[in-house]
């Protein structure tokens, strides 16, 4: 290694990063897969080629020194140049073998993606397909995940996007619920129903209160993130819930009320970034998604 004055070993520099990313040498060594005595041993070396103190400890935790923080900048800036190294050598990749990680909501992965697995299966049988359950947006710059399914078009620059379909959601409950509390014939009668949350109710409300529903905080008594565990809460008989339409027809017997109710439209985004996009095995499987999530209806979706 050289060991000129000013001169650093990359891995030294990835163990700095992490560490103060994370904030701690046991965090950032599981993150880098590494044990925390050898990741100390490379932020320690790191300190020694550059001559500086990066972190002062202080009880339990780390903490940068000045010299540190105004390193973090420039270390994450080539954090970034790496990561589009990685990418950049992965588009060039024309075989239709190895990993494709994809991320969608719960609901989506578990009941929507497995019949567009069955056609993925067919045309490219040695591929790997990881599946990322996820309702919050992964970072495909840092290879979180290589295609993305979501309901909002990404704004970087170095992700391209296409709008696959243009999906609508109804309302629906389970008979027992309804045979309990009534089925609501007007939107005022909707103020005194139960209705399950999806995560951020105040977000909901958002959505719902333009429609002319009278509901507040108070209908959320019970819901959850996991848009899983959510449906079936509703399933179960705890309240109303909004849902696709191609997820809702799984469960025949939920039903949709007010029927005349004019539906919630949402986009549904295929996502991926532009240089993944010229390797040969995402962009199969990015046209295979493309291709099965615009069917009206879903093909191979069915109760």
């Amino acid at each position: 290694m050289d060991k000129r004055p000013g001169s650093f070993d990359w891995n030294h520099v990835r163990a700095f990063l992490a560490t103060a990313e994370k904030g701690s040498l046991s965090a950032a060594a599981r993150v880098l897969g590494l044990t925390q005595p050898t990741l100390g041993r490379q932020v320690a070396a790191l300190e020694q080629d550059l001559g500086i103190l990066l972190f002062e400890r202080v009880g339990r935790t780390l903490h940068l020194t000045e010299a540190g923080r105004d390193l973090l900048g420039h270390v994450r800036a080539m954090g970034a140049a790496a990561d589009r190294v990685a990418l950049a050598a992965n588009g060039q990749s024309q075989s239709i073998e190895g990993m494709v990680r994809i991320t969608a909501s719960e609901g989506l992965s578990a009941h929507i993606l497995p019949a567009a697995l069955k056609r993925i299966r067919e045309v490219a049988p040695r591929l790997e397909i990881d599946i990322v359950a996820a309702n919050d947006i992964r970072d495909l710059m840092r290879r979180e995940a290589d295609i993305a399914i979501r309901h909002v078009r990404p704004e970087q620059p170095d992700l391209i996007a296409r709008l696959v379909r243009e999906a609508r959601a109804y309302f629906y409950a389970s008979p027992g619920y309804l045979a309990a509390r009534g089925r609501p014939r007007t939107l005022a009668d909707l103020a005194r129903h139960d209705f399950i949350g999806f995560g951020d109710n105040r977000r909901m409300l958002d959505y719902l209160q333009p429609l002319g529903m009278p509901v507040t905080e108070a209908n959320f008594r019970i819901g959850s993130a996991n848009g899983i565990v959510a449906w079936e809460l509703a399933r179960q008989g705890f309240g109303i819930a909004p849902m696709w339409d191609d997820l809702a027809r799984l469960n025949p017997e939920m039903e949709r009320i007010l029927p005349d109710l004019k539906p919630i439209t949402f986009p549904i985004w295929l996502t991926t970034h532009r240089e993944l996009h010229t390797s040969r095995r995402i962009r199969l499987v990015f046209d295979l998604l493309a291709e099965f999530l615009s069917r009206e209806p879903l093909a191979g979706i069915s109760p």
